[in-house]
Parts: C-alpha cells; sequence; structure tokens
C-alpha cells in the first residue's frame, strides 16, 4: 500500500511564531498560561492562521475484539465487546456524555468486532475481520489486516475532517486491548513486558500474572531485536489499535489537531510515530492514564499529559476532556486583551 500520509506536512511555523507574538503581547506574565498557551499557538501552527478557524470537535472510537482474551487476560468476556458498541450507539456510556459536553460529532468504527453490529447512522461498518487470533500462538493478523486496518482509520480520521472538524478525539473499545497495547509497546521500545503489563479493566493477583506472562510469551516467539512497525502489528496488534493508529495519520495529514487518549491509544501513537514521525507534530496528549505502563510511553513520546485524574476507561474520555482545554486555550488568545488594547503597562526591562 501506498504510505498516504506521504502527504503529512510539518505545521506553519510562520504561524506559529506569530501566535507566539501575540500570546506574549496578553495582560499577563509571558508564558503564564502554560500549556493553555502552547496549545493553542499549536493550534493556530496547525491550521495556518491567525485568528484560527472556530474549533470544531470529533470523536472516532474504534471496536475489535482479541484472540488473546482465550488465555484469561480480561476480567470481562469477550462479548463485551459488541455489548458496549451498542452502548456507545445507544448514548449510554461515558464517552457519549464528554462528546456531549464538548459538542462533538462521535462515531464508532468497528474494523474487528466479532459479531454483527445493526445498522446505525453512528456505526461505520469498516470490518477488517472478526477479531485477531490469539497472538501467544501466531500472528494476530495477516499483513493484509494489518494494511487494511491503517487504512481504515486513515480514511475515516480524513472523512471527519471533510465534514469539518478540526480537532479529533481518538479512542477504542476492546475486550483484551490492553494486552495487545502492551505487548506492541514493548516490541516498539525494547522494553520488558513487566514495565508495561498493568491491570486493564481490573485484573489482579495470578491473573495480573498470567496476562504479563502471555505478554512475554508473545515477545519471545516474536524473536529477539526491534523489528519494522507493520510487522509488530501484524505480530501482536489488535485491529483496533492499528485503525488509531491510522486514523492519527489521517487527522494529521487533514491538518487536524489530534487527541490521543489513555494507554491502548498511546500504544498506537507509538505505531504511528513508527511510520511516520511528522505526525507527532499534530498529536495532543490528554491524561496520564491510571495504567503504569502508560509512563513509559509517555516518557518515549516526550509529552506532559495536562490531565491527571486517575483514570483508566480508555473509549476516547480523556481525549474529549483535553478538548476543551484546547478550547479554553483558544478563548485565551482570542478574547484577551492585549496590553495596547487594555492600555496597561508592560512589564519593565530587569523586573523580577
Amino acid at each position: 500500500m501506498i504510505d498516504l500520509w506521504a502527504r503529512v506536512v510539518p505545521p506553519s511555523s510562520e504561524t506559529l511564531a506569530a501566535a507566539w507574538r501575540r500570546l506574549d503581547r496578553l495582560t499577563k506574565p509571558p508564558r503564564s498560561l502554560g500549556q493553555l498557551e502552547e496549545w493553542a499557538a499549536r493550534y493556530c501552527a496547525i491550521r495556518g492562521e491567525i485568528p484560527p478557524p472556530p474549533l470544531r470537535a470529533g470523536a472516532l472510537v474504534f471496536a475489535g475484539d482479541h484472540g488473546v482474551t482465550e488465555e484469561g487476560v480480561s476480567a470481562y468476556p469477550a462479548e463485551v465487546t459488541a455489548q458496549m458498541v451498542l452502548n456507545f450507539l445507544r448514548g449510554g456510556a461515558a464517552v457519549n456524555a464528554l462528546a456531549r459536553e464538548q459538542g462533538a460529532a462521535l462515531h464508532v468504527v468497528d474494523v474487528g468486532v466479532r459479531g454483527d453490529l445493526p445498522p446505525h447512522p453512528g456505526l461505520l461498518l469498516r470490518k477488517v475481520a472478526r477479531g485477531t487470533r490469539n497472538f501467544l500462538r501466531g500472528p494476530a493478523m495477516t499483513a493484509a489486516e494489518a494494511e487494511a486496518a491503517l487504512r481504515a482509520g486513515f480514511d475515516a480520521a480524513q472523512e471527519m475532517a471533510e465534514e469539518g472538524v478540526t480537532a479529533l478525539a481518538l479512542g477504542e473499545m476492546g475486550i483484551g486491548n490492553t494486552s495487545a497495547a502492551a505487548a506492541l509497546s514493548a516490541a516498539l521500545l525494547s522494553l520488558p513486558a513487566r514495565d508495561l503489563v498493568g491491570p486493564g479493566t481490573g485484573v489482579e493477583g495470578p491473573a495480573l500474572l498470567r496476562k504479563r506472562e502471555v505478554v512475554e510469551g508473545a515477545l519471545r516467539r516474536m524473536g529477539p531485536g526491534p523489528k519494522p512497525p507493520r510487522e509488530v502489528l501484524r505480530e501482536v496488534g489488535g485491529l483496533e489499535i492499528g485503525a488509531l493508529a491510522g486514523a492519527i495519520l489521517g487527522g494529521a495529514a487533514a491538518r487536524a489537531a489530534v487527541f490521543v487518549d489513555g494507554f491502548v491509544a498511546t500504544a498506537a501513537a507509538l505505531l504511528a510515530r513508527a511510520l511516520c514521525p511528522g505526525a507527532m507534530a499534530y498529536c495532543f496528549p490528554s491524561h496520564l492514564s491510571a495504567e503504569p505502563g502508560h509512563v513509559r510511553q509517555l516518557g518515549s513520546l516526550g509529552w506532559e499529559p495536562p490531565i491527571r485524574m486517575a483514570m483508566r476507561l480508555g473509549e476516547g474520555t480523556g481525549a474529549l476532556l483535553a478538548v476543551g482545554l484546547l478550547r479554553a486555550g483558544l478563548r485565551v488568545f482570542g478574547e484577551m486583551a492585549t496590553f495596547e488594547e487594555a492600555g496597561v503597562s508592560d512589564r519593565q526591562e530587569g523586573g523580577a
């Protein structure tokens, strides 16, 4: 497949510099609003305009099942994936509430749910396969399935951008996907499983040890040494994780701000970086997950998440909260007066 994300270009450095010039003239000590200012400036650069166009939020939740659940790595049965997708479509999940709060259009994308889902205006049917295979016993998917998952996510993000979305929140649903995310992250970062495997849906004690053993076994099966990102996805990734990575790349290619949720979505960001490093200039971290391996992922990406509320639900909930922070930063950018406009004396040279 031709890498469609080759069309990703850097955000405008000229617009970024102009945004900072305005922010530094607002009635406050320079840079005193921290990441709110940084995010506003980055959004201007991403969109290439000052003042930037109004933020229009959208959310994509990618869903897929995992064959590795047969190894007992989750506290919930595999059928919960399809059941939760139906809950999303009825508007009854946490991500629905937060999407309504942000005024975000929400679409659920079926890239790998085992069962058949009924037609619904909020459902995009992009099924690549009926779940992955058990990655402890062999590759999770074929090379063609991995490519199709990436393409499904890329296209879904492009479609959202064509509908006018400028800030895209990304989330997922898939029982067993923290095991896949841990294995994929360990392989991409060359880290041991113990650094990345956590409780996920709430496994503890012997079940958590089993989960770690399964991820360790998959890494041994793959063999030593770094692997190309597509091979890592094929070996241990989830279909929804591949689609998330594709959506990051599709959002970047469309010059949208892309908000990355927690542990599973950040694993997808690691994959997206390996495929197209330039796409990271369009990404915004959201929160520090309670999943212990998230710290290692964030450190590799050099990301400082602004929200620290012990969240670990997934679904895109943290990403949608972070969209609200960008919205606040843009209000500061557009509505605060400069020193000149307000008739306020600027700081003196050498002042503390």
